[in-house]
């Protein structure tokens, strides 16, 4: 099918002058609307209105300009149905072979703050879909182009043939249609949330991934994988870090960058924070960025090697330096100075991420939609995510010692981390640093003394977190048999009175938070 007439509508402008100028070199016969057609007249472009095509006014501010039979009809007349043809020349319909359309910028309007629903609404596109969607449907006669990047692929194959393949078509056609799912799907959870309050789960669940990038592999070798990101990624997201150097970055790199973020998150004071395996392995806050590395990676120099690092203050020379001993796959932090970069970069493989958010303390994104979603087969899990704020009242000291003013800010210190810890979890601190982590054990004993094995003689005066209750005293005694001085724990087991009574024979302060931060 020869190109010999294309109607252009565009709200996102991209490229499309020049565009629609190497159109009408090719001697097609350009039709427009609105302010696409002003830009394209603006510009020297030949471009009609719509109006010509269908002998009536765009009216109702433009509401209606594009929903008439004859644009309709050149559009989705099949060309191969002699009665088609027949009845396109009663009604003096003529053939529509190539739209080009983007939809109006609802997405963009509803990231605004403020914007009301009324101004919500008239970003509502409804020609421009239906113009898409007919197209795509009739995709052997009318190519539909939605996509600015698509503009000079599709000028030069129409230069050097005059006309798209079936493949071509195709290939367009499912891209629109991905346009306008995408589109509507937006609309529809916005609308959602304005009818039902955002703690209520809806009866159907929209999501929208665009596709950042394909990856080497999954977790393992064997294994595609890919990297996607939401259409408005909130500040801490890792997709909108900016990548300075190194190598790309895997599937685990992403995995465990995003959970070294998150447990960075919960703290304002400048704070170090490495992971190995989605699993925190050393934490620390100090009085600079410099300190509280050097500290964190104190916490467990065998772990952190080939691990990640998350800062949340501006990456020196003299921490670049410190990093720069070791091998990591990552560092993460809101900047570097041009210093640092000087001496990192000396690592090839080195990943260096910039994400300007990690420098103030934020909570990650609220609402249905910024929910934790987990894939099962057949279905998918939603929840809120974790990020409940610890209130003074809801601690109570179940000891008949009190931690002290010292212990406190060591115990809230570890409790931060230890949510941020795969189930069953403990976390030992001191000195606002963790010396021993216990991660992901079936149960509760072997996680604490796995982090009292890691902080060997540093347990002496800890701290301990726990993410869930003891069932039984085992752990208390464990703890107190390390040297560690406090606990802090949700509480709530048949068996607290026996963790309490032993953690009184052993003078321990223990606290009960009321609260559990499970991780699975």
């Amino acid at each position: 099918m020869k190109v010999s007439r294309a109607l252009i509508s565009v709200s996102d402008k991209t490229g499309v002058v020049e565009f629609a100028s190497g159109l009408s070199e090719l001697g097609i016969e350009l039709y427009s609307t609105g302010g696409t057609q002003k830009a394209l007249a603006a510009a020297g472009v030949p471009v009609k209105s719509v109006s010509e095509l269908t002998g009536f006014p765009e009216i109702l501010d433009g509401r209606v300009k594009t929903l008439h039979p004859k644009i309709a009809g050149g559009i989705l007349a099949r060309r191969d149905l002699p009665a088609h043809l027949a009845q396109m020349k009663e009604h003096q319909i003529l053939p529509l072979d190539l739209i080009v359309v983007n939809l109006y910028p609802f997405a963009q309007t509803i990231a605004k703050e403020g914007v009301t629903l009324d101004e919500a609404i008239e970003q509502i596109d409804i020609g421009g879909p239906t113009m898409v969607r007919a197209a795509a449907k009739n995709w052997k006669f009318t190519a539909v182009v939605v996509n600015p990047g698509r503009y000079k692929q599709v000028l030069q194959v129409l230069r050097e043939r005059g006309q798209l393949e079936d493949a071509q078509r195709l290939a367009l056609a499912k891209e629109a249609f991905v346009h306008t799912a995408g589109y509507d799907s937006v609309i529809a959870s916005y609308l959602t949330a304005q009818v039902q309050p955002q703690e209520e789960y809806p009866e159907t669940l929209f999501l929208q991934y665009e596709k950042v990038s394909d990856l080497r592999y999954g977790e393992n070798p064997h294994q595609k994988a890919a990297f996607y990101r939401e259409t408005a990624p909130e500040p801490l997201s890792l997709a909108l870090a900016q990548q300075l150097h190194g190598k790309e970055l895997s599937f685990n790199n992403i995995n465990d960058a995003n959970g070294a973020i998150a447990l960075l998150a919960e703290f304002s004071e400048p704070t170090a924070v490495a992971v190995k395996h989605t699993n925190p392995c050393g934490v620390a806050t100090r009085r600079n960025i410099y300190e509280a590395y050097l500290a964190a990676y104190q916490a467990d120099p065998v772990s952190i090697f080939g691990g990640i690092v998350a800062l949340n203050r501006p990456v020196d020379a003299a921490t670049a330096g410190e990093l720069g001993k070791i091998f990591l796959e990552i560092v993460v932090a809101p900047e570097f100075s041009p210093e640092a970069l000087t001496i990192l970069t000396r690592k090839k493989n080195l990943r260096l991420l910039a994400l300007p958010a990690l420098g103030a303390k934020q909570k990650t994104g609220s609402g249905i939609y910024s929910s934790d979603l987990k894939k099962v087969s057949g279905g998918l899990l939603m929840q809120e995510r974790d990020q409940i704020d610890l209130l003074p009242d809801q601690l109570q000291v179940v000891t008949k010692r009190t931690p002290t003013d010292q212990q406190w800010e060591q115990l809230l210190f570890a409790w931060k981390v230890v949510k941020h810890v795969k189930s069953n979890a403990i976390v030992l601190a001191r000195d606002l640093a963790t010396v021993g982590v216990g991660a992901g054990q079936m149960n509760r004993i072997d996680a604490a003394r796995i982090a009292v094995s890691a902080a060997g003689q540093k347990a002496e005066n800890s701290v301990l977190a726990s993410d869930a209750f003891f069932p039984f005293s085992d752990v208390v005694e464990a703890a107190s048999g390390a040297g560690v001085a406090a606990i802090i724990q949700p509480g709530g087991s048949i068996r607290d009175e026996e963790s309490i009574k032993m953690a009184d024979e052993r003078k321990l302060a223990m606290v009960f938070t009321g609260v559990r931060h499970f991780k699975h």
